[in-house]
C-alpha cells in the first residue's frame, strides 16, 4: 500500500496557514470572531486586560485556533474554549508552567517532539520526533521519576502533565518568537502552527501496540485542549505493517487533523521536505544540510542573530519553560521553572518594538524584506 505525499494530498485541511488566520480573515469569518470574543468575555473565560502582560499567547490568534478548529461554529468553539480552560483550571497549567522542576522537564523534552531552532518556508517552527527513543524501559524509566497517578481533582496522569508543559512553550514561546521575524512571506500574520516531522523508522509493531493508549490519551487531550497548532506531519521512515498502525492513529484524531497528517516514502522525502523547509533548515539525516540530531538544544535561526538582545552571560536559550513579557516598547523572554524548591525567573533577552500597529502585526528591530517561498505547488492547498 502507498502512502506517498502524492497519494495523500487530495484528503488536504481547510484552513491551511494564512487561511483563518489574522490578516487573512473573510467578512463572515471576522464576524465570528467577533461574537466569540464577546461570548467569552461576557462568560468570564476571557479578559482582555489580563493578555497585556504575556505576549503572542491569549490573544486574537489563540481564539481563531479554536474557531478553524470547529469551522468557524461560534457555538461549537465556546464549548472546546470552555472545556479547555476547565482543563487547565483543574490541572493548574499555568502554575505547572511557572513551577515544573527544570529536570523533569529536560527529561520530557527529550522524550517527546522537539524544536529544531529553525522554520519552514512559511516561518512555522520545524519540530523533529523520533518515536524510537519511546521504547518501553526508557517510559518505566520516565513513569517513575515523575509518577503515574492524577493530582487530586485532576484526571490528567503526571506522565501527560509533563508533555503539555511542551505544547505551553510551544504556544507561549516558540510561535511568539517564530512570529516577530520578518523575513517570510506575511510578516504580520501570528504563528500559531508547527510544521513536524516524525520519523517512525526501527519501531516494531510491538512497541506501537505498547504505546498505543499512552499515544492516544496524549493525541485526544493535545486535539481538545491545544487546536490548531499543526501545520502538518510528515511521517517518515514508515514500516511495511504501518498500514495496520495507521488503521488505529487515524481515529484518535478529527478528520481536520487526520488530513495534514502525509506518510511519505523513502523515494519521496526529500523532495516533499524542501517543498516546504529551505535545505538549509532540514536535518541531515532526512537530507538537508542542518546538523541537528533528536535530543540536542535547538540550533536558533540566523534570522534571530541581529534580533535579540541577550542578557547578563546570555548566549543562547535555556533548557527549560519560558515565555515572552510585554514590556510596552519591548518584550522579554523569562526563563521560569525549579530546581528544588527555588524557582526561577530570569531575562534571557529583550526585543525592541519598533513600530506599534495591529496587536497582531507590531514590527521589530531590525526589520528586513520578506523571502519569497520557492513553488510549493505540488501540496498547494496547504497556503
Amino acid at each position: 500500500m502507498s502512502y506517498s505525499g502524492a497519494a495523500h494530498v487530495g484528503h488536504i485541511v481547510e484552513y491551511g496557514f494564512p487561511r483563518g488566520q489574522l490578516g487573512h480573515l473573510t467578512p463572515d469569518e471576522e464576524e465570528a470572531l467577533r461574537i466569540f470574543k464577546e461570548l467569552c468575555i461576557e462568560r468570564g473565560l476571557y479578559d482582555p486586560a489580563n493578555t497585556v502582560g504575556e505576549f503572542g499567547y491569549r490573544e486574537d490568534a489563540l481564539l481563531l485556533r479554536f474557531l478553524r478548529a470547529r469551522r468557524f461554529n461560534v457555538q461549537d468553539a465556546f464549548t472546546q474554549f470552555h472545556g479547555t480552560e476547565q482543563w487547565r483550571n483543574e490541572n493548574e497549567i499555568d502554575k505547572l508552567y511557572n513551577t515544573i522542576d527544570l529536570e523533569r522537564y529536560d527529561k520530557t523534552r527529550r522524550l517527546y517532539p522537539q524544536w529544531t531552532g529553525r522554520r519552514d518556508r512559511r516561518g512555522l517552527p520545524v519540530y523533529v520526533f523520533e518515536v524510537k527513543h519511546l521504547n518501553s524501559k526508557t517510559m518505566s524509566a520516565y513513569e517513575k521519576s515523575v509518577g503515574v497517578a492524577s493530582e487530586p481533582g485532576s484526571k490528567t496522569p503526571q506522565k501527560l502533565l509533563g508533555l503539555f508543559a511542551l505544547y505551553e512553550n510551544l504556544t507561549r514561546f516558540v510561535m511568539p518568537l517564530c512570529s516577530i521575524l520578518s523575513d517570510r512571506k506575511y510578516p504580520g500574520t501570528p504563528i500559531t502552527q508547527s510544521m513536524n516531522i516524525v520519523d517512525i523508522s526501527g519501531v516494531s509493531l510491538t512497541m506501537f501496540w505498547n504505546l498505543r493508549a499512552h499515544m492516544q490519551d496524549a493525541s485526544v487531550l493535545a486535539t481538545a485542549h491545544y487546536p490548531e497548532t499543526l501545520g502538518c506531519i510528515f511521517i517518515i521512515g514508515a514500516p511495511s505493517f504501518f498500514s495496520t498502525v495507521w488503521g488505529w492513529i487515524k481515529r484518535w484524531f478529527d478528520p481536520i487533523t487526520t488530513s495534514k497528517i502525509f506518510i511519505l516514502s523513502k523515494h519521496d522525502m526529500k523532495a516533499t521536505l524542501e517543498l516546504f523547509i529551505d535545505p538549509a533548515n532540514i536535518p541531515k539525516k532526512y537530507g538537508g544540510e542542518l546538523d541537528f540530531e533528536f535530543g540536542q538544544m535547538p540550533i536558533l535561526d540566523p534570522g534571530l542573530k541581529d534580533l535579540l538582545r541577550w542578557e547578563g552571560t546570555y548566549k543562547d536559550f535555556p533548557s527549560g519553560p519560558i515565555y515572552w513579557k510585554d514590556e510596552g516598547d519591548h518584550i522579554e523572554a523569562i526563563a521560569v521553572g525549579s530546581v528544588g524548591s527555588k524557582e526561577r525567573e530570569e531575562v534571557i533577552c529583550k526585543v525592541r518594538k519598533v513600530v506599534y500597529g495591529l496587536r497582531s502585526s507590531i514590527e521589530y528591530e531590525p526589520v528586513t524584506e520578506p523571502t519569497t517561498p520557492s513553488d510549493m505547488s505540488k501540496l498547494a492547498q496547504l497556503n
